[in-house]
C-alpha cells in the first residue's frame, strides 16, 4: 500500500516544451544515488542542467522552477512527447520526489507513461490547445489546479473542466494506493483458491 491519488489540488507549473527526455528529467550522473526520496534525492536534481549552474547548487534565475512561486508545484504542464528518450525509471521519481504527482501533456513517452503509474504519478493527456490554455493562465497568475481521478477531470483556474481518459485497472490501483505487489495481493483470495484446486487435481506438482 503506498499514498493514494484521489484528488489533487495545487500549483501548476508550466513547461512548455516538446520532446523533454529522460536525461533532461533526471541528467545521467545522478543515477548513482541511492535516496529517492524528498528534494534532498533524485526530487533535488530534477531538471539539473536547466535548473542549477554548474556547481550544481546555485539556481539559474531564468528557469522556471527558480521562481518562489513555482517551488512547491505539484501539477507539470507540458508539451507533446514528455518522458521520451530512455527507460531511466529515475525520472519519474525525480518528479515524484520533487513533488509533482501529475504531468499534464498531449503525449508521453511509453516507458515514462509507465512507470508513472508503478510510482502513483498521474500521466494525463489532453488535447495541446486545452494545455496551452490553461498554461495561460497559470502565467496570469492563476495558478492552482484540480485533478480529480475518480471523476476523471482537471479543472483549470477558470473552472473550466476538461475530461481525460485512463485505463481502468491503472485508475483503480491509484485510487487504492496500490503498487503492482498490492495489485496481485488485492487478488489473493483467487490465487489460493486455484491453487487450493490445482492442488487436488495434481498432488504430485506440490512438494508439502
Amino acid at each position: 500500500m503506498t499514498e493514494k491519488f484521489t484528488t489533487l489540488r495545487g500549483t501548476a507549473v508550466p513547461l512548455l516544451r516538446a520532446n523533454i527526455d529522460t536525461d533532461a528529467i533526471l541528467p545521467s550522473r545522478f543515477l548513482t544515488r541511492i535516496n529517492e526520496t524528498g528534494k534532498d534525492g533524485f526530487g533535488g536534481f530534477l531538471f539539473g542542467d536547466w535548473r542549477f549552474e554548474k556547481d550544481e547548487k546555485t539556481p539559474k534565475p531564468e528557469f522556471i522552477l527558480s521562481a518562489p512561486e513555482y517551488q512547491a508545484a505539484k501539477i507539470l504542464l507540458a508539451r507533446d512527447n514528455f518522458g521520451c528518450g530512455s527507460s531511466r525509471e529515475h525520472a519519474v521519481w525525480a518528479l515524484k520526489g520533487y513533488g509533482i504527482r501529475c504531468v499534464i501533456a498531449p503525449s508521453f513517452g511509453e516507458i515514462f507513461f509507465n512507470n508513472c503509474f508503478k510510482n502513483m504519478v498521474l500521466p494525463v493527456v489532453l488535447p495541446e490547445d486545452a494545455v496551452v490554455g490553461i498554461a495561460a493562465q497559470v502565467d496570469a497568475g492563476h495558478r492552482e489546479l484540480t485533478v480529480d481521478l475518480d471523476a476523471q477531470t482537471v479543472t483549470a483556474p477558470d473552472g473550466t473542466t476538461h475530461a481525460f481518459a485512463i485505463d481502468a485497472a491503472r485508475k483503480d490501483a491509484l485510487l487504492k494506493g496500490l503498487d503492482a505487489i498490492g495489485v496481485t495481493l488485492a487478488g489473493w483470495d483467487k490465487i489460493k483458491a486455484w491453487q487450493d484446486a490445482d492442488r487436488v487435481k495434481r498432488p504430485w506438482n506440490y512438494l508439502d
